[in-house]
């Protein structure tokens, strides 16, 4: 397995991207701290990746929480020796106008997506040094990061923070001489819970995903595990020369120009 011997802590675990990403990672091997802010869901991640025999413990914090950070990290380390990859994956959005973006709707997005990455990296980067083994993060960027969509102007715009703070990070480390790499995974359409307050546009949830396919020259929606198997690679040894930059998991969609013929 490739993460023999790997302690990570992965943020909003409790579903979707991040839950898929703690059972890549722990079918590989890797000992896993399952962060949410939703402690039944953290639960229920937790007890999926122990019956596939992995190990497994659980924190409960809301990411824009610098102290909760400390706590949970401090309690992680005790627990397993060490912390040695932090998956960044929290995030949330919903479509609105712009003109009707609010800015508490605005503030809590930017908390959530660009600070709560901000914090996982700092603390990140402290705890992988004392482990005082090599160590990764990867965020969770998005395709909404390098192209404009209308309904959700603050996503984008977190979005694209999450890359330039993933280069600044990776050069501080690079630049200190740290053994921890950093790099963003860009996903496009996922089949999750993201997307649930856009089901009603469509119908319903089959509709919906049929019509996110078209956008996409491999015909299909990502799963979680596409975006976790890409985690998987970005963390483990079969990247140690990959740091700053990011992949892209969209199954050619920001590849594609748009034609008529």
């Amino acid at each position: 397995m490739k993460l023999s011997n790997k302690v990570a802590l992965v943020t909003g675990a409790g579903s979707g991207i991040g839950r898929g990403t703690a059972l890549r990672l722990a079918a590989e091997g890797a000992s896993v701290v399952v962060a949410d802010v939703q402690r039944a869901s953290a639960e229920q991640t937790a007890a999926l990746l122990r019956e596939q025999g992995g190990r497994a413990s659980v924190e409960v914090f809301d990411v824009t929480d610098d102290a909760g950070w400390a706590a949970a990290i401090a309690r992680s380390e005790q627990a397993f020796g060490a912390i040695h990859i932090v998956c960044n994956i929290a995030g949330i959005t919903s479509p609105v106008d712009f003109e009707e973006l609010s800015l508490e709707k605005w503030n809590r997005e930017l908390a959530v997506n660009l600070t709560g990455v901000f914090l996982g990296c700092q603390h990140g980067v402290r705890a992988i040094r004392r482990s005082a083994q090599a160590g990764a993060i990867v965020n969770l960027g998005s395709v909404s990061g390098l192209r404009g969509v209308p309904s959700t102007v603050g996503y984008c715009a977190c979005k694209g923070g999450v890359r330039a703070l993933t280069q600044a990070v990776a050069m501080h480390c690079a630049q200190k001489g740290y053994p921890i790499r950093c790099n963003a995974i860009l996903p496009s359409y996922v089949d999750t819970s993201m997307f649930d307050p856009a089901v009603p546009l469509f119908g319903d949830r089959a509709t919906m995903l049929n019509a996110f396919a078209q956008d996409i020259p491999m015909g299909r929606v990502a799963t979680p595990d596409d975006v976790a198997r890409a985690v998987v690679f970005l963390v483990g040894d079969d990247s140690a020369m990959i740091t700053g930059t990011e992949l892209i998991v969209d199954g050619g969609h920001t590849a594609r120009l748009p034609t008529h013929f």
